[in-house]
């Protein structure tokens, strides 16, 4: 298998009409695997030395994409890292998988710059990486470990809403019809849809989120304020931004920011006033608006991402798994 490095941050446009294509053939298929994702997290957040490796048949066909960062000396980690990228995982195409992994652990063995840790935050359940990697790396002598890390409660969305409701249970099925009929004559669902107007929309967004709680409110620093635009800007140019909002006479009260990708709809964050409109809960009014639009829109999977608060599991969420892949040598 032929491996090529990429050290220049340019080589996501180098790559950029094979990228998403291998994306589709593999099992990290997903938002947080794209090109558009992965590039914008390097852009804004990414810090040390990239060495970005792919994976190719001797017909040249791109197999793997493995995008490697050294956050510190010795250690080696994935492009998007554990922070603000709910699942991270290598590219590799299906049924190709263990010449892919096996051909990484060539590379680390014989190529890459000196390490001791290759660590991979935030790989979902389900993933080849979680037995294949491991169990590779512990052949060629190196120590391996697999440890949970956290939750992505989902939902598996019925074909309409209706069915939704009845999934819940009857307690919290008739407190969410009854929050839903008292607040159906005074709010307004809207959603960002001009890009000239995107920042603004950002800017009410963030304001929102930096409202809601103590702890939005300090992880929200200049950094990853700027990240949040960058990141909001591309997936809208890319066709995958849900910014939402519930509005009371004009004015939002609460907002979501979400992604759809591949039939899913993505809950990366929200944001609320807590001190206003409190009688309409707001939140849960504009989440539950949004279930219903998923269904409307034949989405499959309604995924709230990383965290085990508990309005998830009130509105009907299944634990996923992420787990941390730790290789030591």
């Amino acid at each position: 298998m032929k491996i090529t490095t990429y050290t220049d941050p340019n080589c996501f446009d180098t790559l950029a009409s094979e990228w998403n294509p291998l994306v589709a053939q593999s099992s990290a298929s997903g938002l947080f695997a794209t090109r558009e994702w992965l590039q914008t997290w390097w852009q804004m957040l990414g810090e040390g030395d990239l060495h970005l490796v792919t994976l190719r048949d001797d017909a040249d066909k791109l197999l793997g994409i493995a995008p490697l960062f050294y956050p510190s000396a010795g250690q080696i980690s994935l492009v998007g890292h554990k922070e603000v990228t709910d699942y991270v995982d290598v590219i590799f195409a299906r049924g190709h998988e263990a010449a892919c992994y096996q051909a990484l652990l060539d590379y680390l063995n014989t190529q890459a710059p000196a390490w001791h840790e290759f660590v991979i935050y935030n790989v979902p359940e389900g993933s080849p990486t979680l037995s294949a990697l491991p169990t590779q790396a512990q052949a060629q002598g190196w120590g391996a470990t697999v440890e949970f890390e956290d939750v992505c409660p989902q939902i598996a969305l019925p074909a309409s809403f209706d069915a939704y409701l009845n999934l819940l249970d009857g307690k919290e099925r008739r407190e969410l019809q009854r929050k839903l009929r008292r607040a159906s004559e005074e709010v307004t669902i809207t959603y960002a849809s001009d890009r000239s107007k995107l920042d603004q929309d950002m800017g009410d967004f963030i304001r929102l989120m930096m409202a809601s709680t103590f702890a939005k409110s300090g992880f929200m620093n200049p950094r990853m304020e700027r990240y949040f635009y960058a990141q909001a800007r591309r997936m809208f140019d890319a066709g995958w931004l849900q910014l939402a909002f519930l509005e009371v006479e004009g004015e939002r009260a609460a907002a979501y920011l979400n992604f759809v990708y591949d039939g899913q709809v993505l809950v990366y964050n929200s944001g609320l006033d807590p001190a206003k409109f409190s009688y309409l809960s707001p939140g849960q009014v504009l989440i539950a608006k949004l279930i219903e639009h998923a269904i409307a829109q034949k989405q499959r999977i309604f995924d709230f991402l990383q965290g085990n608060e508990e309005y998830k599991y009130k509105l009907g969420g299944k634990d996923r798994k992420v787990f941390i892949v730790k290789v030591t040598r």
